[in-house]
């Protein structure tokens, strides 16, 4: 029996993938070598960590899909504790948060192999950031990810530059 995660992905679902695959590579490579602590520690002026951006990544892609399935109700809407997402708690550990990123990145791959059409969509909910009545597609919402893993990428080679002059690139 073939399952989703046994499925050979093609064409622009293929190319979807691999882009975001690019840019997690480009987020957890700041990552390597770096203890706990470390994962934790902000070097600049904002709350930013290397691990709490892995972290938010992770949820961020996990409530996406979650909309992608099931539309805007799967996204949940609780912002009790939203800030935490953006840096290690206490008993968190960098590999843990690397497992998660992994586990949701797995999840990703499967439901893009599985989606009858990547022009399936959801209304979006509603928030102040998002044009009132407008949907976004299975499409949309990767490249959506792409560009926010893109961008959270870029802060964490700013970050472990900090923590140590390490790049990711250069």
């Amino acid at each position: 029996m073939t399952t989703a995660t046994d499925q050979v992905t093609t064409g622009e679902r293929a190319d979807l993938l691999e882009a975001l695959a690019k840019h997690r590579f480009f987020l957890t490579f700041p990552a390597r070598g770096l203890t706990d602590e470390q994962a934790g520690q902000r070097t600049t002026a904002s709350e930013l960590c290397i691990g709490g951006l892995i972290k938010h990544v992770t949820a961020t892609e996990r409530s996406w899909l979650d909309f992608i399935e099931r539309g805007a109700e799967g996204m949940g809407g609780n912002e009790e504790g939203w800030q935490d997402n953006f840096r290690m708690l206490e008993g968190e550990t960098l590999a843990g948060l690397l497992e998660a990123y992994e586990q949701v990145g797995r999840r990703t791959a499967a439901l893009v192999a599985s989606l009858p059409d990547l022009d399936v969509s959801h209304p979006l909910p509603e928030a102040p950031w998002f044009e009132p009545g407008a949907r976004w597609s299975a499409r949309r919402v990767l490249l959506h990810l792409i560009g926010e893993t893109a961008q959270h990428a870029g802060h964490a080679d700013i970050i472990r530059e900090a923590i140590d002059g390490a790049k990711s690139m250069g």
